[in-house]
């Protein structure tokens, strides 16, 4: 099969076409033909050697952890899935990624694709949309009525926030540029703070939960609009200074993403109920070049929504 692998660190053009053996699927193992898949920042954080002493895995890597498509082998141990089922999916974190024509997943990993949803639109929800839910809800503990703060809203993974947050009936905050504004009211931000122009800190106050999904200074200052006492910060990016949540009297953590087959069930479900929806900004070709923009737009952190690579029929 085509795949586009790195055979070692570096910049875009690392990314290459490359013929790679099939994948075979294990017992609990299904494999897909791949319809579609999405960029996320792990993607070109790993492709310039970022997160080699976590993922310290040999070349050639596959890069990509979103997949939608077609079913056509299963392991002999599957009972849930068939050869010819549509899913979608945010396979384990191996070298054997998404960049490919076809990918093996675990078959507790996937869902059913909701009806009426492009395959597009599905390769676009796992990773992102399921970082969302567990920074929310899992380890934000958001209930209805609290104020939450989403930064960066724009994003593939603050547009899914926002959308989430208002459904759960939180008040939601949103930081982005004034091209955005209005999008991010449509999706259900109640506030939105041109970052250019206006300090969040100066903005608001007494926020319940601040979702970090820019780490540095913003996310120090972050604990400047936090209630005390019950105020809690989750980031996607580091860990958050001790000192600062101890001064403040809040609760901050760091969390990585857990695959739940499960919850992207109850994902796609809102999703079929048009109570969440996919926001597909950009739509790339499986190619070099598709990829090599598409890691290029990402990086640059002004993309509006996922950025999806489409395969060929």
């Amino acid at each position: 099969m085509k795949a586009v692998v790195i055979e070692q660190y570096g910049d875009e053009n690392q990314l290459q076409m490359k013929e790679v053996p099939d994948p075979k699927p294990g017992p609990k193992q299904v494999v897909i033909k791949l319809k579609a898949t999405s960029i996320n920042p792990i993607d070109w954080k790993l492709r310039e050697g970022h997160l080699k002493g976590m993922m310290d895995w040999e070349f050639p890597i596959i890069i990509g952890w979103d997949a939608a498509g077609v079913i056509t082998e299963v392991g002999d141990e599957v009972t849930e899935w068939k050869i010819g089922d549509e899913v979608f999916a945010r396979p384990d974190t191996t070298r054997f990624g998404t960049y490919a024509e076809y990918t093996a997943i675990d078959d507790h990993l996937l869902s059913p694709m909701p009806p009426g949803i492009s395959f597009e639109e599905a390769a676009s929800v796992p990773l992102a949309g399921l970082t969302a839910w567990q920074a929310l809800f899992d380890h934000g503990q958001l209930k209805e009525g609290e104020k939450v703060l989403i930064h960066a809203g724009a994003g593939g993974v603050g547009t899914l926030a926002i959308q989430l947050a208002k459904h759960a009936g939180a008040h939601v905050i949103t930081t982005a540029s004034s091209k955005n504004a209005d999008f991010l009211k449509e999706l259900g931000a109640d506030e939105v703070i041109d970052y250019k122009t206006t300090s969040f800190v100066d903005a608001v106050s007494d926020v319940d939960l601040v979702f970090d999904t820019m780490g540095g200074q913003i996310q120090a200052d972050s604990f400047k609009v936090l209630k005390e006492g019950s105020g809690r910060l989750i980031s996607i990016l580091e860990q958050p200074d001790e000192k600062l949540a101890e001064q403040h009297r809040v609760v901050a953590k760091s969390i990585w993403l857990q695959p739940d087959g499960k919850q992207l069930q109850q994902f796609a479900k809102l999703m079929e109920e048009r109570k969440v929806n996919a926001i597909v900004g950009t739509t790339l070709p499986f190619s070099e070049e598709g990829l090599r923009e598409a890691h290029r737009l990402s990086a640059t952190h002004h993309a509006r929504g996922k950025i999806v690579i489409k395969f060929e029929d």
